[in-house]
């Protein structure tokens, strides 16, 4: 609209053209997240009917589905966020968790329906049965959810408004399944007849629930092997943390790719658009054939690269209408590239979170002088050289630059009567020029300044026929009786970061190697190369991969311990909080298992969803060890009470965990703008849950029985206080 707003303001034969748009890819990829959403909530929904089998029952978690997607909707308003993809992202995922609570409720009050309960009755009784474990899930998972707010550095801006999205998402669904799940299930739901009790699948699943209960009664006496499970999961973490390539952003189809050109030090601005004009006919034939359909060429390039630079960026084709992904796109141009003379043509792809066109790898080295730091950047450049993951690389300290030094000699200029500083301001007049007078004109002031003709001082021959006068005898003195000018190679800029003279490493990836994997490998070479007083630092995205893992890696221990206090303060016991925790390595497992399995990296999405599996994952421990002790209160004995609850719950841990991977499949199933951040979070929560569901249904029950037989529920203090205040009253 403003580009329209100014077309009639230009002058004539002149026009304005969008030669490069962002928000391409950010519309295409938010439509594909709508998409996901829809089938997402279409498969939780038929899920539940397939479960129940009853249309009224349905529609009561269907209900919580918009009304959580609403409340998350208010806190983006109330926080300022805006509909943008890691919004949207946490929408898709809430769907499978805000409707969890309220299949528990609904499936326990269908439950007291089937044994002939009228609607009120079972309403009251089955949110009563389920109350406590409701909110203790809703905080297991706002406890997971929190301390991703609090990610510092660019991480934490990226995921802050999707985690408080998914937070507000949850406490809402929580709110629903309490208060009107409930209430509906009482006006809508009707009395069951005993003898035809359920429809759906539930049906099926009664000698499922027997043959589960008659296989844990023989399981329990060989507790044990609890321990051998989660022993096993420690070690397959172990052993997918060795393997799985680590990186901080999975390799995203932007859309576009740009194009970074070096020329050699000192070409000039001439040289670079005719070497530009090679670059751009090289590809000529190329892009026709490889979905290109616009080409935006620069040069010099951006901001400081100089006059020995070019820019280009490459418009693909929409994501519907290629066959091939951006990455390989970028592995054909590498290959074209190769026989352009005097320039360096560098691909890349853009990143998700850092602006601008730098290069993946950037490895800093400090020290005190350049000399010292040149040698060192020279050791680890050989050796980096050697490896066939990093690509493109180079330093930004080259001695190659034409540069005319001046040796002044002192003695003599100060028997001719010129000093130093007279020679110093002659050369700024010729050279650089000074303002020496101002004029007005029309109300304005302009400065006059004074400078040598550029043309008449192209070389060293020419400076030296400057003339100086001597302040002695009043003589003009030639330059070349004063000063020795030659021309050397020096750097173009002497750099800096933090305060420290550096010279930084720059390079790209192969396409089976990760920025993790160059990392460490560069971090090495340097611990085995440099002395103890080199100083290792990064920049760019190097620098958030180190800054931000370390965070996540923090964040995801916090989280652990949260959601253990958490718990401990809900069941009033240290004990079954361990029971329920002990799930959270089948998660990890699991999901580390999918990554592997997919050939994914560890990147922050996944990392993110990793974190978000500990909530995620104990959900089902926490429906087991409360409802069991609930059946000790009521005076089961221990093992039968373990065996009831874990038969009892099995329907709504499959329902919960069905809806779950099912609201994550569309996300793994994703194409187009934006689908390798989905696929990422999809594979994990996918083979995350699915793979912990199976094993809980065995090992809680079993951790249960090892280390619960002696422990207390949070009831039987009540009944305790309840009966010593009924005897202190009588007496």
């Amino acid at each position: 609209q403003e580009i329209e707003a100014l077309r009639p303001f230009l002058p004539e034969g002149t026009d304005l053209r969008t030669s490069y748009d962002v928000s391409t890819f950010i519309k295409s990829a938010i439509s594909e997240v709508y998409t996901t959403l829809a089938i997402a909530a279409s498969l939780v929904i038929l899920v539940i009917w397939v479960f129940l089998g009853d249309l009224r029952a349905t529609l009561i978690p269907a209900l919580t589905v918009p009304i959580s997607l609403i409340a998350a909707c208010l806190a983006i308003l109330g926080f300022d966020f805006s509909i943008n993809l890691l919004t949207l992202l946490a929408m898709v995922l809430a769907i499978g968790l805000v409707v969890d609570d309220t299949i528990v409720v609904v499936e326990n009050i269908h439950h007291h329906l089937d044994q002939g309960k009228p609607p009120l009755l079972a309403a009251w009784d089955g949110i009563r049965e389920v109350g406590f474990a409701v909110v203790a899930t809703t905080l297991v998972l706002v406890a997971t959810f929190v301390p991703i707010v609090f990610l510092p550095g660019t991480v934490g801006q990226f995921f802050r408004e999707y985690a408080i999205t998914l937070t507000a998402a949850v406490i809402f669904s929580s709110v629903v399944a309490l208060t009107l799940a409930p209430a509906l299930c009482s006006k809508l739901l009707r009395q069951h007849n005993t003898n035809n009790p359920q429809g759906g699948v539930s049906r099926l699943l009664h000698p499922v629930e027997r043959a589960y209960g008659w296989s844990l009664g023989h399981a329990l006496h060989h507790r044990w092997l609890a321990i051998l499970i989660i022993a096993a999961s420690f070690y397959g973490i172990w052993q997918a943390w060795q393997y799985i390539p680590r990186t901080l952003m999975p390799t995203e189809d932007r859309g576009s790719i740009f194009v970074l050109v070096r020329g050699q030090e000192g070409a000039s601005a001439q040289a670079m658009q005719k070497s530009m004009l090679e670059v751009e006919q090289k590809l000529q034939p190329w892009l026709q054939k490889s979905g290109v359909e616009s080409t935006l060429l620069r040069s010099p390039g951006w901001g400081t690269q100089g006059d020995n630079s070019g820019f280009m960026i490459l418009g693909l084709k929409p994501w519907d209408q290629r066959e091939k992904h951006a990455s390989e796109l970028v592995g054909e141009m590498r290959r074209l590239f190769g026989g352009i003379p005097d320039v360096n043509v560098i691909p890349i792809l853009r990143s998700a979170i850092r602006a601008g066109s730098r290069t993946p790898v950037e490895f800093v080295i400090g020290g005190a002088d350049y000399d010292q730091l040149e040698q060192w950047a020279a050791i680890i450049m050989e050796r980096a050289e050697e490896n066939p993951g990093l690509r493109d690389l180079d330093i930004d300290f080259k001695r190659n630059q034409p540069q005319i030094k001046a040796e002044f000699d002192r003695e003599r200029a100060a028997a001719l009567g010129v000093s130093a500083q007279a020679l110093g301001e002659t050369m700024e007049i010729m050279l650089a020029g000074e303002a020496v007078s101002q004029f007005m004109e029309r109300g304005r002031q302009y400065d006059v300044w004074i400078k040598g003709i550029e043309e008449q001082l192209t070389n060293p021959d020419d400076l030296a026929r400057l003339q100086i006068r001597s302040s002695t005898t009043g003589e003009l003195i030639p330059l070349a009786n004063l000063v020795t000018f030659r021309t050397v190679g020096e750097a173009a800029r002497l750099p800096h970061y933090n305060r420290t003279r550096t010279i930084t490493i720059s390079g790209g990836l192969s396409d089976d190697y990760t920025l993790g994997e160059a990392i460490d490998y560069l971090d090495k070479l340097a611990a085995e190369l440099l002395p103890a007083e080199a100083v290792i630092d990064y920049q760019g995205e190097s620098l958030d991969y180190k800054t931000d893992s370390a965070s996540i890696e923090l964040v995801f221990l916090f989280a652990l311990i949260v959601v253990y206090l958490v718990l401990a303060a809900q069941f009033e016991s240290f004990i079954n909080p361990l029971i329920v925790m002990l799930t959270v390595p089948l998660g990890l497992a699991g999901g580390l298992i999918g990554i592997l399995y997919t050939g994914d990296s560890l990147n922050i999405y996944s990392q993110l969803a990793l974190i978000m599996l500990i909530g995620l994952v104990s959900k089902n421990g926490i429906l087991i060890v409360e409802f069991a002790n609930q059946l000790r209160d009521r005076g089961l004995a221990f093992e039968e009470a373990i065996i009831q609850a874990s038969e009892r719950r099995l329907r709504p841990i499959l329902m919960t965990a069905l809806t779950t991977v099912l609201g994550s499949l569309p996300l793994i199933l994703a194409t187009g703008a934006g689908a390798e951040s989905r696929q990422s979070i999809g594979v994990v929560v996918f083979s995350g849950i699915a793979f912990a569901t199976v094993l809980t249904l065995l090992v809680t029950p079993l951790t249960y029985n090892l280390m619960a037989r002696y422990t207390r529920s949070p009831q039987q203090i009540s009944q305790q206080l309840d009966e010593q205040k009924e005897s202190y009253e009588k007496d």
